[in-house]
């Protein structure tokens, strides 16, 4: 469910060009907002002339308002309705001190139109604008077009769009988030820096696998919390045949790690998912991680943090359930297309149909009785989003690629969490991949938001950024 927004509204004005055009232009973006689902803290008409900004007084004002909701502004959208004075507008948020992404939006002349009386400028006004936001050093996003009408279809797709970059950026600020067990001793794929989140404000909070074993231990069989949780798995996934012993294993571990999170407010979390779990407890995790990924809390198998920090961004843009899987194989002779596949953990959101079963790939290993708990089904045909976050120790940088594709219907028979994906110019992304270093998982969502996605790492956190077009 995508949550809905509070925005602060700046309205340029500039007093020798017509000031009437304020009235109307904060009144229309203000329902332009609110029908979107949004809120708007804006000055009022009695607070300054038609509720704009066209002073530094005016700027003093603004700012003050918008201190007194700082908690609640996810953004800033800048309106102008006529040319604006670039100061006062750049001087609004430099009082207020919000860090927050800024819209700068401005709207079209009619050619006829053009008189004194009635000519905007604002095609101008918003280089001016820009103009004085990069000198004061404010990040800020555009609208797709120059100018354009507040009540048109291309702004409320600017808008959309912008609500997705305010939501990912909020995202990040004070994430919390688990990372149960070690890393698989061979998947140096997917060491990170905890140092580097946390110059972002992700904190990672560890929890040691024997912790979670020794207090599933102290769980009886017919404990409350786990009769509930077991009463969970069995609503969320057909699990005929699976046996009940490793259904009640399942039920203890989802209680233990539900509390653990609920206790620190962790919103995510990667787990330590092969192959102590199988060896000396006796199932598989990927049940209770897919349902926590379906419940927008992410969870990423073999402790890949990088890939949950991937899916939670890709989470908070699209408001739908994001997962985590290999680009594991090419498909036939097209360039363009591979199969995706886990073991899986896949929230059922993917899935066409689900169904509990065993983890054939480490079941000759440890034993098939021991590896009960994966979600197998065939990802659905629908366009996805794709990112990767990586963090590049030895440069001290976080870096990432997005892009969009489409899981397609071609035919596949196979095992697992599994699809068939198209990707334009897929062998230049792979190229990219492997050439950048980058781990061979990677984050999906069932949504269209790339471009949101990089502007917002991009622009607003500063991170390098490969969108693949």
């Amino acid at each position: 469910m995508k949550k809905s927004l509070t925005f602060g509204l700046i309205v340029g004005n500039r007093g020798f060009f017509p000031s009437h055009l304020c009235e109307s232009g904060r009144q229309h973006m203000i329902e332009v907002i609110e029908a979107a689902g949004h809120r708007v803290i804006a000055l009022t008409p009695e607070d300054t002339p038609y509720g704009s900004v066209e002073n530094y007084h005016d700027a003093q004002k603004c700012a003050n308002l918008f201190k007194a909701h700082a908690d609640e502004i996810d953004g800033i959208i800048v309106t102008l309705p006529n040319f604006g004075d670039e100061r006062s507008i750049a001087q609004t948020i430099r009082l207020s001190g919000l860090r927050v992404p800024v819209l700068v939006q401005a709207t079209p002349d009619d050619a006829g139109k053009m008189g004194i009386s009635s000519r905007r400028d604002s095609f101008c006004g918003k280089i001016s604008v820009c103009n004085n936001l990069y000198q004061y050093g404010i990040p800020f996003s555009l609208t797709a077009l120059h100018t354009v009408d507040p009540k048109s279809e291309a702004f409320r797709q600017d808008l959309e769009r912008f609500a997705q970059v305010c939501r990912v950026v909020g995202a990040t600020r004070n994430l919390r988030i688990g990372a149960i067990g070690a890393r698989p001793a061979n998947f140096n794929t997917v060491r990170y820096s905890e140092k580097l989140l946390e110059r972002y404000g992700i904190s990672v909070d560890t929890l040691d696998l024997s912790e979670v074993l020794g207090r599933i231990g102290r769980l009886a069989d017919d404990d409350p919390a786990v009769t509930r949780k077991l009463d969970e798995i069995t609503s969320y996934v057909q699990t005929r045949g699976i046996p009940r012993e490793s259904l009640i294993k399942m039920a203890k571990f989802g209680v233990v790690v539900e509390q653990w999170m609920n206790d620190l407010e962790l919103k995510a979390s990667a787990i330590q998912c092969w192959t102590a779990i199988e060896e000396f407890f006796g199932v598989v995790p990927c049940t209770l991680m897919s349902m926590m990924s379906n419940n927008l809390l992410p969870s990423a198998c073999e402790v890949d943090v990088m890939g949950m920090v991937s899916m939670y961004l890709l989470q908070a843009a699209s408001g739908t359930p994001s997962a985590i899987l290999d680009w594991n194989n090419n498909y036939q002779g097209d360039p363009n297309k591979a199969v995706v596949f886990h073991c899986s953990n896949l929230p059922k959101h993917f899935f066409q149909q689900a169904e509990m079963h065993y983890q054939e790939i480490i079941a000759g290993t440890v034993g098939k009785e021991n590896t009960y708990g994966t979600v197998y089904g065939r990802i659905r045909p629908e366009a996805f989003t794709y990112l990767r976050l990586s963090s590049d120790d030895t440069a001290g940088k976080i870096k990432a690629y997005v892009g969009e594709g489409r899981f397609t219907d071609d035919e596949l028979k196979t095992f697992g969490g599994y699809g068939v994906v198209e990707v334009p110019r897929f062998q230049s992304l792979l190229q990219y991949i492997c050439k950048n270093g980058f781990e061979h998982h990677v984050s999906v969502n069932l949504s269209r938001t790339a471009a949101a996605i990089r502007e917002a790492l991009e622009t607003y956190l500063g991170w390098e950024v490969y969108l693949h077009e």
